[in-house]
């Protein structure tokens, strides 16, 4: 029984039963103050807080409160902590027997009561509810991911563009946040939506755009390429405040990177490459359209399709994304971007070429022609070499290639496949292992010109019948190629006393085709077979002298 509970029965039986105030008290076990408390009123009356007992900190208490009195006027770098106040009152005014909690907690009790008294009251942080017009206001962020790449743990970024009224956002994951990144996510973002927000687009102050922060206002120093590129796409920018306070400035796109990964980057992704990734990340954004934020009535793809029509419209002319850098190649037929080194072919070497740098690949140009395109590293001080780019010096040098890098490399992304391996293995045991290095490269070199599947099938074919000859070689891969032409041709229906259908050139009907024909209708040849015997008779006998040397001889 609750003490209301009990108030009332006691009053129940004063009024129905008449008993007297001790007898109320006997039979509730209760004191009689308890029971004339009950019927002077039904609520009890609240519990008195015992009075606190005196503390040892009592004394040092207008010390403390002294300390903080002097922290109003001081630097705000230089004012007191706890820790200095608890040291200050053991080495000045001999304080024992005093936790340093003791003193902790009633600084935090303190110290905003004196900030009041002073007319210093700080104010907390409250969230304002907004209103996000259709078409008009976005944010962006990048987050930190990681990704099982090739069966490398590999941290990456996440690029998030999301509009402020329909909560409709574009993912894309790079290898890292630099520029190119930030640049290629915005592009490919307005690509998606159709257009681009007509008003403010939110962000942190990040290297890519802020080149720095001035003082404590809203001011920026922006970086040149970023002033490009934001006056060609026509975008109206507002950078938050550094640190956590500014992240509640964006609060629609920080939490849409972080509801992203861990619903579809939970588990650790386990792709081949980025490209495959960001592949399946336009199918979770289409799942995605068909949920509700919250408590809205609409889901995404409905606010969007009201939204879409008020961006405006993109540029005609693409933005270039891609960083153009100058270097030269060294003797070993690489280039080094960004401390990592990428192969060229080696005629190049000694010369300056044209880099392309991109957000997931570099594309390097000898003038206007391409020369190589490698997958962009993420790490420093790393090296992607292309096999292909050393075939020729490779013929002439056939030892350094079963232990090149290049080779190692080609293994690890499948273009030198088990089955060069055991075309090499089979050709270097009947020709030995210089020449049959160099008929290895002769088939390598047949990538450039087909297909890799066709060279692959092949090799196989050429192995299977012993053939050990990069001409064979190139015989079945043509054969492969034509097969597949063959099978990707789309199937002629005919129906029986008509002409192919599609077919625009007019056949008489009465052109027989040889093709249609039985070869054992055909005639036998009854020809004997060609003989050589003939030309026996041009050759002259060595071994036989002539007649006027034998008359000499005579």
């Amino acid at each position: 029984m609750s003490r209301v509970e009990q108030f009332a029965a006691i009053r129940r039986d004063s009024r129905l039963g008449g008993l007297s105030v001790r007898a109320l008290a006997k039979k509730y076990g209760v004191h009689r103050r308890t029971v004339r408390e009950a019927l002077s009123s039904a609520w009890p009356a609240q519990r008195k807080k015992p009075a606190r007992r005196s503390s040892r900190l009592d004394r040092f208490k207008p010390v403390i409160d002294e300390m903080l009195r002097a922290d109003l006027d001081a630097p705000r770098k230089q004012r007191h902590t706890v820790r200095r106040i608890f040291n200050r009152l053991v080495a000045e005014h001999e304080m024992e027997a005093v936790s340093y909690s003791t003193v902790c907690n009633y600084v935090g009790e303190r110290r905003p009561q004196i900030l009041a008294e002073a007319g210093r009251i700080v104010l907390p942080e409250v969230p304002i509810d907004q209103v996000h017009r259709p078409g008009v206001e976005a944010e962006v962020d990048f987050g930190e991911v990681w990704v099982d790449l090739g069966g490398v743990m590999t941290s990456c970024f996440l690029f998030v563009f999301r509009l402020s009224y329909s909560g409709k956002a574009v993912h894309r994951i790079t290898a890292t946040a630099g520029q190119e990144a930030f640049f290629e996510g915005h592009a490919h973002a307005f690509r998606v939506l159709g257009g681009i927000p007509t008003g403010k687009v939110r962000y942190d102050n990040l290297r890519a755009a802020v080149a720095q922060v001035v003082g404590l206002s809203r001011a920026r120093v922006e970086n040149e390429r970023w002033v490009a590129f934001r006056s060609h796409y026509g975008l109206d920018v507002f950078y938050c405040r550094p640190g956590k306070d500014g992240a509640h400035e964006k609060g629609g796109v920080e939490g849409e990177v972080g509801r992203f990964r861990r619903n579809h980057l939970v588990p650790v992704p386990q792709v081949a490459s980025l490209a495959e990734l960001n592949a399946m990340i336009e199918d979770w954004e289409a799942e995605d359209d068909h949920r509700r934020i919250g408590a809205r009535a609409r889901t995404i793809s409905e606010d969007f399709a009201t939204e879409q029509p008020l961006l405006q419209p993109l540029p005609e002319e693409p933005f270039e994304t891609g960083r153009v850098f100058h270097p030269r190649v060294d003797r070993r037929a690489q280039i080094c971007v960004r401390m990592n080194h990428y192969s060229v072919p080696v005629r190049l070497i000694g010369r300056q070429v044209r880099v392309l740098l991109h957000a997931s690949e570099l594309v390097v140009f000898d003038g206007r022609t391409e020369v190589a395109r490698h997958e962009r590293m993420g790490t420093r001080h790393q090296s992607r070499l292309d096999l292909d780019h050393y075939l020729e010096i490779l013929m002439r040098k056939p030892g350094a290639l079963p232990g090149s890098t290049a080779l190692e490399q080609a293994r690890q992304t499948g273009k030198f496949t088990p089955v060069h391996d055991a075309w090499w293995a089979a050709v270097r045991r009947a020709h030995g292992d210089a020449d049959g290095t160099r008929a290895l490269i002769e088939v390598l070199l047949l990538h450039r010109t087909m297909a890799h599947d066709h060279v692959v099938a092949g090799i196989a074919m050429a192995l299977s019948v012993g053939a050990l000859s990069a001409d064979v070689v190139a015989v079945e891969a043509r054969k492969a190629a034509q097969a597949d032409q063959v099978g990707s041709a789309e199937p002629q229906h005919t129906t029986p006393g008509s002409r192919p259908v599609g077919n625009p050139a007019e056949i008489p009907d009465d052109v027989a085709s040889l093709t249609q024909r039985r070869l054992t209708t055909l005639p036998v040849d009854s020809r004997p077979l060609p003989s050589v015997a003939a030309y026996d008779q041009l050759l002259r006998r060595r071994d036989r002298p002539s007649a006027a040397s034998q008359g000499d001889a005579s």
